[in-house]
């Protein structure tokens, strides 16, 4: 695999990453049925995020990949809750995301 597909993969990876918490979030909210429907799609989400993130991580160093699919995991979460589950979005969990995107960026720019 190509480092340039590598990174989509890793990309991928991370953005199942945001999918599996924010099915964790929602089974928080829900019982019965639809908690089982939720703690599937985490189930999944999970699974497809590691094997992706295995996957990148034959091309990439571990040292940037883990990082860059935790940051991507994490913004994505952040925004997922507040977008859909009412967290709040304070000047400062901004400020910091931002500084997160950053870092990510700054990680892949400085990768080989």
């Amino acid at each position: 695999m190509s480092t340039t597909m590598s990174w989509i993969v890793l990309i991928i990876a991370g953005l199942c990453e945001t999918g599996f918490a924010f099915c964790l979030g929602k089974m928080k909210l829900v019982s019965g049925f639809a908690w089982w429907a939720w703690g599937t799609g985490f189930a999944v989400f999970v699974v497809v995020s590691m094997l992706l993130l295995a996957k990148a991580a034959q091309v990439l160093p571990i040292g940037t990949a883990y990082p860059v699919w935790t940051g991507i995991g994490a913004v994505g979460t952040v925004l997922l809750g507040i977008l859909f589950l009412s967290e709040p979005a304070t000047f400062w969990r901004i400020l910091f995301i931002t500084t997160l995107i950053a870092s990510i960026v700054g990680l892949k720019m400085v990768s080989h």
